[in-house]
This record gives C-alpha cells, structure tokens and sequence, in this order.
C-alpha cells in the first residue's frame, strides 16, 4: 500500500490496538513498547549517508517490507511526498519521530525517509531515521513480552534476507552509541495520576529507575515533557547486557509502580473523596462546555477522567475511548477529525486548534 491509499481522516477516526484499555494492568499500564535498531551492511550511517545512497537503501528495503504484510498489509509513507500534516499524524501516533518527520512547512525531510506500518500499529518501522531501520512493536497494557517477541521475529525475518552491521565483539552497531551492543530500547507508558498528586513520592519513582539503570521520560519519549500524567520508563544503554536482562529490569520495576500508584489511589480515596470527586467532576464539565482548550489542558482533563473511571466514581464512560481521545485531541488529529479544508494541508494556528478542540470534545462530552 502507497501513500497515495493513505486517508488521513480515515486514520484518525481508527486507532491501533494498542491503545484497547483492556489489557493487563491497563489502569496504570497504558501500553509497551520494542524497539530494535539495526544498520545495513555496505551502507554508511544515516549521518553520513548521501542522499542517492540514502534513496537506494530505502528502495532496497520497501519491497522487503511490502512482502512481509505487517499487521496483514503494510502501509509505505515516504516523508518527501507526505504533507506536513500526515508527518504530524505520524509523529502523534508514535509511528514516526519529530527527526525523521518533521511537521514544519519549511523543513523538507531527507531523500530515502519513510515509515512502513501495519493497519493495527502493533509493529513499524522507520526508515533512515537516526538508524537505517528502526523496527518496533507496541502492545496493550503491560505485555512487554509479547511485543519484544512480535518485533524479534521481524528482525530475524529481515535479517535472513538483508545483512546487519555487527561486532563479535560488541554486538549491533548504531548511530547512537547508547543503543550499541543489542540496539533494544523497551519502553513502558504509565498512567500516574496520584503519584502526580503527591509530588514527593512520585519522586521517589524517578530515583528507583534511576537506580535501576533506567530513564523517566515524557509520552513521546526523549526531550519530551510529561502530559496527561503520562510517563514513559525505558532502558538507557545496551550495551553488556543481554536482551533478557534488559526486558527483567523492566519487568521487576512496573508492577512495584502500579502496585504504589495504587496504593496512592486509594490513600487519597479514603481520606480526599471529595476532593478527588470534585476535580472528575470539574474536569469532565470542562470538557463538556470549553470553547478553547489548549492540548496539555485537555490531557489533564482525560488524566482526571482516566482516574475517575478506575476509583468507580465516572458512570458510563470507557477508558478505552478515554485513551484514544488522548490522541485524538493531539494538534494533527484534531485538525483532520474537525473537517475544516485548509490550503494545501497547512497547519493551523493553536488558537484556531483550540478552538476545533473544544468543540471535538463538547461533541464527544456534552450530551
């Protein structure tokens, strides 16, 4: 499938499995990610890769990946001919990274860029990134496992085909020297809307994972900011350590969290009710009635709801839909779901954005 079968709106109204609220733990666990970062032999880095080179390694790798039907049939977006809108799209559904997809209207993204995915988002990958692949998969809940070996049998697959750059001595070579030796990065997206309470103790959650080896970022991962009191806890180095090792240390720090975020939950239940019913309440009137609501704003608002939904006190809402409206009020998707043309798919201003938010959301909250 090329890009010109891709429907943005289509896109946006259908998210990937990945955001079904019902997998395990999937009150504090949103989802996991695997991603694995792999170079070609014969090729140099992506930093010094020319573009005719660059260019030629993607069309090496397109059929490869067209053959291999991710999710049931693969999706090829080449970053040159996608808009600045779709790149946004991209970026917002964690398929594509604001390098390899930049949004802005006057930066054009290098020749042999592309992003290959399946119509669930379950396993994708970039192309001529920071690496000439990066492959990964995400899973519901806490399913670490099953997208670390969901992403593993894809790297086999290509690498029965297309030789990688590796060291005997080292492992996999990358372009970033933290991902050297297995290239895995696992992620995890925690909901931690108490912890963010009671800043102290989500505190002593950083220092754990820092203690442990690992990095506490925001939703869209490194230099991003935390939104929604979404976090991501991800590996920081590859290096000596084996795959599994990398998977345990996440494994074994996860459900220490969720089972604090928890606790917090319920400390706060039992001795702040009215508070906390308050803020579900004030939150989803907000939602109901703004006629302007930034985007970290409304991330709030869901966060609160999110929580409201698992301490009883929110009646006939999904989280499930919860989740997928944390994308959906994303500046790009909002955009495309309010169905206003605009020239040449320019982005709009944030506050005409803002505006298209509150309304998406009053369509979805007030009745």
């Amino acid at each position: 499938m090329t890009y010109s079968s891709f429907e943005p709106r289509r896109f946006a109204e259908r998210l990937g499995s990945w955001l079904d609220s019902r997998g395990p733990e999937s009150d504090v666990v949103v989802s996991c990610r695997a991603r694995l970062a792999r170079n070609v032999e014969g090729f140099s880095f992506v930093s010094k890769l020319t573009p005719e080179r660059a260019e030629e390694l993607s069309a090496k790798l397109r059929p490869m990946l067209l053959d291999r039907r991710l999710d049931g049939e693969t999706i090829w977006i080449a970053m040159q001919e996608a808009t600045p809108l779709v790149r946004l799209l991209l970026r917002e559904r964690h398929l594509a990274t604001r390098d390899l997809a930049p949004s802005e209207a006057t930066q054009k993204p290098a020749p042999g860029r592309a992003v290959a995915f399946g119509i669930d988002e379950t396993v994708s990958v970039m192309i001529n990134e920071e690496d000439h692949l990066r492959m990964q998969s995400i899973s519901a809940g806490h399913s670490l496992m099953e997208a670390w070996e969901r992403v593993r049998a894809l790297d086999r697959s290509l690498e029965s085909e297309v030789g990688f750059a590796v060291s005997e001595r080292v492992g996999y070579l990358t372009g970033c020297p933290t991902n050297v030796g297995t290239g895995l990065r696992a992620s995890v997206m925690l909901h931690l809307p108490a912890l963010g309470m009671v800043r102290p103790e989500l505190e002593k959650v950083f220092a754990a994972a820092q203690r442990t080896g690992l990095a506490v970022r925001g939703m869209y991962g490194e230099g991003s900011r935390a939104a929604g009191d979404l976090y991501q806890i991800s590996n920081q180095i590859t290096l000596g350590r084996s795959e599994d090792q990398l998977i345990a240390d996440l494994e074994a720090l996860v459900p220490a969290i969720a089972t604090f975020e928890r606790r917090v939950r319920e400390t706060l239940l039992k001795e702040r009710k009215r508070f906390l019913q308050d803020r579900v309440d004030r939150s989803r009137g907000r939602l109901a009635s703004a006629l302007s609501l930034p985007t970290e704003v409304a991330l709030q608002h869901l966060s609160d709801l999110r929580l409201g939904c698992a301490l009883g006190m929110v009646d006939k809402l999904d989280p499930h839909d919860l989740d997928a409206l944390a994308v959906q009020v994303q500046r790009g998707h909002v955009q495309v779901l309010s169905g206003e043309p605009t020239p040449a798919d320019a982005l709009l201003e944030p506050s005409a954005r803002d505006r298209q938010r509150a309304s998406f959301l009053r369509g979805r909250f007030g009745k």
